[in-house]
């Protein structure tokens, strides 16, 4: 096949090569700015996309674009809607980071059960006695709530559960309790979950819907010894609540990978919390899967140019543009 790829920010060299050896030429951005993009988009017929912006202005700079094809598996970063009216596929990369976010999720948990940010800080700077001050917990037994029980939160039950001997219940309102993996109790309510788990983490996308979807009503629902975590989207934690939460010591502490805003506030008062475990929004960046991001994103790009329906569709357009 041929075609141009515009590729704005960097990925890894495998998936860059999956698409030259398929024939196409590879555009690399200028910058990463709406109009940046819309300047480098216009001879382009596909986008391989990372986090940039890709709105309406975006879409509508570009006349030859068939396809957009996200470098992992959010897509709140690209108006899906005006995609589907101007006959754009968009694609993503669902089975490429799954098992690395759910391994980074409990890497969170732990750190939090063991107090091994405080506990590490202390030691290093001669307090060897915080062995005896800075006491941690076993997570065998211990209650795990999952909000959301899609592909990664799956993984994180069965790891958990099998792994570390947790408890495990789930809530999902779009997973029927036939779908939830052997092992995991279903929770009839969001808030039944909230006040039953000593650990809660959240694995649901970021929608309109999903905005603020655990809030200062929600948190006040938690036990005051349970951890929240957060390796999914910052728009779906209401940040100010848990912050005051926090302050106030209405829950034990938290785990975070994302942020409402990104990169976060030098002066975040999070930052300053013994309590928390911050992580730069990192979950997926392993070097394996980087790569089959990369792979997997090329893969939608080569099905979509080649006629073929992609694998991993999220706006399959009426429409389709033609070559």
């Amino acid at each position: 096949m041929s075609g141009r790829v515009l590729i704005p920010q960097d990925v890894a060299e495998t998936g860059k090569q999956y698409l030259r050896e398929r024939g196409y030429e590879i555009k690399s951005g200028s910058g990463t700015s709406v109009e940046a993009i819309s300047h480098d988009v216009a001879d382009c017929d596909a986008i391989l996309a990372r986090t940039a912006p890709f709105p309406s202005a975006v879409l509508d700079a570009a006349p030859k674009l068939k396809v957009i094809a996200r470098h992992g598996v959010g897509v709140d970063n690209i108006d899906l809607e005006r995609a589907a009216e101007l006959g754009i596929w968009v694609t993503n990369a669902p089975a490429s980071n799954s098992n690395t976010v759910a391994e980074h999720t409990l890497t969170l948990i732990l750190a939090l059960a063991k107090k091994l940010i405080p506990a590490a800080a202390a030691f290093r700077a001669g307090d060897f006695e915080a062995r005896n001050r800075l006491k941690g917990m076993d997570l065998e037994g211990k209650t795990l709530g999952i909000v959301g029980m899609g592909k990664i939160g799956k993984l994180v039950a069965t790891k958990a559960g099998i792994g570390l001997g947790m408890r495990i219940v789930g809530f999902d309102a779009y997973v029927p309790a036939d779908a939830f993996p052997e092992g995991v109790e279903r929770s009839a309510t969001l808030e039944e979950l909230l006040g039953r788990s000593d650990f809660v983490t959240l694995h649901v996308p970021a929608t309109p819907e999903t905005k603020d979807y655990i809030g200062k009503q929600e948190i006040a629902c938690m036990k005051p010894s349970a951890y929240l975590i957060n390796a999914a989207r910052g728009e779906i934690l209401d940040e100010t609540a848990l912050i005051e939460a926090l302050q106030a010591g209405r829950i034990a502490g938290a785990g975070l990978d994302v942020f409402r805003e990104e990169p976060p506030a030098k002066n975040n008062p999070l930052f300053a919390m013994e309590n928390v475990v911050a992580t730069p929004h990192n979950a997926a960046l392993t070097a394996e899967c980087m790569e089959r991001m990369a792979v997997h994103a090329a893969m939608g790009i080569d099905d979509v140019l080649s006629g073929r329906t992609p694998q991993w569709p999220v706006v399959t357009p009426r429409n389709p543009r033609q070559r």
